[in-house]
């Protein structure tokens, strides 16, 4: 540790006092007369790059919460191009409701639309294909993944599954069968769409993924989709928001605090619909989002999902920045800490996942590529080596999954892997009746 010490300090000198020194050295040298104004005119140009890239932007960073607040949140970041959100079936969706949540945020004292998609599970839908209007052919036939010789359903195993009673032996989906039957039902009808898709909620036994998703693009991100399309298809509910700022939400630039109370309004809307369990599900800035949620519910004794998913997960706001690739030409200067870690830190802008991870007790499932270049591999695993020493011992355990470098899902698509439907139904399943 000494030796790659040294040696740091070593190359951060160099960058930072021998090259622009080489720089005026070949200013003041006197070789003859073109070679001086030419060789003067470069280096002066070179020093004013240097001095503009290296010192005037970082202390224009310093001080502007605003740009600060647009490199990490990256809202401004919008594609595929010409998505309709109001429309998910575009997307690939069949089935999926689009809607919008209202609160109050008292803290800002403004009201926060945000936009949600409801995505049904498979199931459900090939139920009900022809009163919603879904050709079968389009329906995943996943296999389902099998726990003890049993199938896995929306987190629930089933050794009948042709068995659709609940516990009081009435039929449970009379109540979806009432609506869909009413005269004039229109799937598209947005009175409609609310009555079904919130009794599909109440009245089935599947489970609910709440998504937390990444700081660019919004939940119609195509590989936020083929991850829905994975959810829905081990027929589980999944529920996708954006938060202010992002996608159709309101139009209110993000602060830690802002996205993390956005997903607490999700969730509270989720379980004041259905008491079936719920998993969080954090995706890159969502891993942050996650856990901050999960230590605020904690704070305010309110109760929590049943797990967490951390999908490509950080340690903390101040070492991913030091790792992403945007900072590669800045994370050696000298001064990178005091211009760019601390101010983001002083603002709240910290999403200390290392530490929030030890503020709550709900097991956590942490996956990471080993490819992934905008969250390195090594601080997932260094979030999942802090739990461990950080957790009660009575606590919902941690578990690491890994996916090889040569696999190339890189930071967005271990949603692709093969062996990922049964690492996440053996997790869920094996916590759904806990509580911790």
């Amino acid at each position: 540790m000494a030796m790659f010490d040294l040696d740091r300090l070593i190359t951060d000198l160099f960058k930072t006092t021998v090259l622009p020194g080489i720089a005026i050295g070949l200013w003041l040298t006197d070789l003859n007369r073109y070679d001086v104004i030419i060789g003067k005119l470069t280096c002066t140009v070179a020093l004013i790059l240097f001095a503009i890239v290296f010192v005037i932007l970082p202390i224009i960073f310093k001080f502007s919460v605003t740009i600060q607040k647009h490199i990490l949140f990256l809202t401004f970041i919008t594609y595929p191009p010409n998505l309709d959100l109001k429309r998910p079936e575009k997307s690939g969706l069949y089935a999926t409701r689009n809607f919008y949540i209202n609160y109050r945020d008292q803290e800002e004292e403004i009201d926060v639309n945000i936009a949600v998609w409801h995505v049904l599970p498979n199931d459900l839908v090939r139920r009900y294909a022809k009163e919603l209007h879904v050709d079968e052919r389009k329906l995943s036939n996943t296999t389902l993944p099998t726990i003890d010789g049993s199938t896995s359903n929306g987190g629930s195993i089933s050794h009948d599954t042709t068995d659709s009673t609940d516990g009081d032996g009435k039929d449970r989906y009379s109540r979806i069968e009432r609506i869909l039957r009413t005269d004039h039902f229109k799937p598209t009808d947005e009175v409609h769409q609310r009555e079904l898709f919130e009794e599909a909620l109440r009245a089935t036994t599947n489970d609910v993924v709440l998504y937390l998703h990444g700081n660019t693009a919004s939940r119609g991100a195509p590989h936020r989709v083929e991850l829905y399309q994975t959810l829905r298809a081990l027929n589980y509910h999944v529920i996708a928001m954006d938060y202010r700022g992002y996608g159709d939400s309101a139009n209110v630039s993000p602060t830690e605090r802002g996205v993390v109370y956005d997903a607490l309004a999700v969730y509270q809307y989720i379980t004041s619909i259905t008491k079936n369990p719920v998993y969080l599900w954090g995706h890159s800035l969502g891993t942050g989002v996650s856990t901050h949620l999960l230590s605020l519910l904690t704070e305010m004794s309110l109760p929590g999902p049943r797990a967490l998913v951390l999908e490509s997960p950080f340690n903390n706001i101040k070492e991913e920045i030091c790792a992403h690739p945007f900072s590669k030409l800045y994370r050696h200067l000298p001064w990178f800490d005091i211009l760019i870690s601390r101010p983001m830190y002083n603002n709240m802008l910290r999403f200390e996942s290392d530490q929030h991870i030890a503020e709550f007790r709900q097991p956590v499932l942490i996956l990471h590529a080993e490819d992934d270049l905008v969250v390195p591999f090594e601080l997932g695993y260094k979030l999942y080596r802090r739990a461990l020493d950080t957790r009660g011992k009575a606590w919902g355990p941690i578990e690491f999954h890994r996916f090889e470098k040569s696999s190339h899902y890189g930071h967005k698509y271990i949603c692709r892997a093969p062996n990922l439907p049964e690492i996440v139904v053996r997790f869920f399943h094996a916590y759904r009746n806990e509580q911790y």
